[in-house]
């Protein structure tokens, strides 16, 4: 029989640093992100709190402290974070006026509000790289659809909501003027489409002293239809010229949001081997999965020792990978079974995840499995076969 920790639920009266030096760290957010960072946090001197509206989110029953609040709402996120040392975040729609009121009260938060401020609101996100020479696609801010009309000329485009979009939610592709009527009514980004010929990765630690360490680049291959990651390739394989570039654009980006934590770069490379920032998260990053076993020190252990103030880890790659998401499968709503699961945990050098979450819906994010792997065909061959073997459907009532 297994017996979990039980969750202490708080409202609040933590001290920031207990008598032993251990240190109280927040994560706003109880989803799969959260779960993997918890995991992480096992071997550090660390008192987790975790604020999610779900007291059954993936990542409750892994915290030392459960809060259930909003983290949109001033209020919850302020008394939630009060009393700790440090703030970090799952998502990037939470309440930054009561994180900017706790960093003024000496609360650290991983990002800083300024660097989330900009990051979490699309239009933000597009001025910043035009104004510091980041390369990225040509764009327009709209407010209204029918303002579409008048910038034609950027078809084929992407139309993407400046606020609240996630997970391909709050994207539209607008490729005539046939599709003008799928256009967002509100402030939103219309950004040229880049011929892609490969879409990348890279995840970035910035500490305190803005010291940076950098992951290797990662390939990623989506699902166009559920704008989702389907699978990766880690390292990516690119020519020379090209990894540099990518490299020193995600440097000079960092720097410029001058904040520490850990930041993931998506980036498009053309046929002409251009490099075009697509879109930064300002944490953890399904990018960055695969480095819990391909990877000396995982994103995850990294973000800690950033918001403990160790030294940054070693982002050196064990074994080249390819992470497959588990995502619920078409035509099923409702508590989740794991079809295949027992075949695919036979193979050698394949490591599961599974986030917890009871239920499945068509496209939700139930998991994912790292595949370690000397030959990129052998990565790619066991990466699609377990895209055909292990499905998330729902349990038969």
């Amino acid at each position: 029989m297994i017996y979990f920790a039980p969750m202490i639920y708080n409202d609040g009266g933590a001290l920031p640093e207990t008598k032993t030096g251990t240190k109280k760290i927040g994560i706003l957010g109880g989803g799969q992100l959260g779960r993997m960072l918890l995991q992480a946090a096992a071997n550090y001197p660390v008192d987790t709190f975790v604020m999610e509206n779900d007291p059954l989110c993936p990542a409750a029953h892994l915290c030392h402290h459960f809060i259930k609040g909003d983290i949109t709402n001033f209020e919850d996120v302020y008394n939630f974070g009060k009393d700790l040392y440090a703030i970090t975040i799952e998502i990037e729609n939470v309440n930054e006026e009561a994180l900017e009121k706790l960093a003024l009260e000496g609360v650290k938060i991983y990002p800083t509000p300024a660097a989330l401020k900009i990051i979490k609101n699309k239009i933000l996100q597009k001025k910043f790289y035009k104004e510091n020479e980041i390369p990225t696609s040509d764009f327009i801010v709209t407010e209204q659809a029918g303002e579409l009309q008048q910038h034609q000329h950027l078809f084929p485009a992407v139309h993407k909501l400046a606020m609240g979009g996630y997970d391909g939610r709050g994207v539209q592709v607008i490729k005539t003027k046939d599709d003008m009527s799928k256009g967002f009514d509100t402030p939103s980004i219309l950004e040229k489409m880049v011929d892609i010929k490969k879409e990348i990765a890279v995840i970035i630690a910035v500490n305190e002293q803005g010291e940076h360490a950098m992951y290797p680049a990662v390939d990623m291959v989506f699902n166009q239809r559920l704008n989702l990651l389907e699978y990766q390739l880690s390292p990516a394989e690119l020519p020379d010229k090209v990894l540099w570039k990518i490299e020193a654009i995600a440097t000079k980006l960092v720097k410029h949001l001058n904040s520490p934590g850990i930041f993931a770069v998506e980036l498009f490379v053309d046929n002409k081997d251009n490099v075009f920032v697509n879109e930064t998260a300002p944490r953890v990053h399904n990018s960055g999965h695969h480095t819990i076993e391909a990877n000396y020190s995982s994103q995850f252990d990294m973000l800690w020792r950033v918001m403990l103030g160790y030294p940054l880890g070693c982002t050196d790659a064990i074994l080249p990978a390819a992470i497959v998401n588990l995502l619920g499968a078409e035509g099923y709503t409702g508590g989740a079974c794991y079809e295949g699961l027992q075949e695919i945990m036979k193979l050698e050098n394949v490591f599961i995840h599974i986030y917890g979450k009871k239920e499945t819906k068509p496209g939700r994010k139930m998991g994912h499995v790292t595949i370690l792997s000397k030959e990129k065909q052998e990565l790619i061959h066991q990466a699609n076969r377990i895209k055909n073997t292990l499905r998330v459907v729902a349990l038969i009532p």
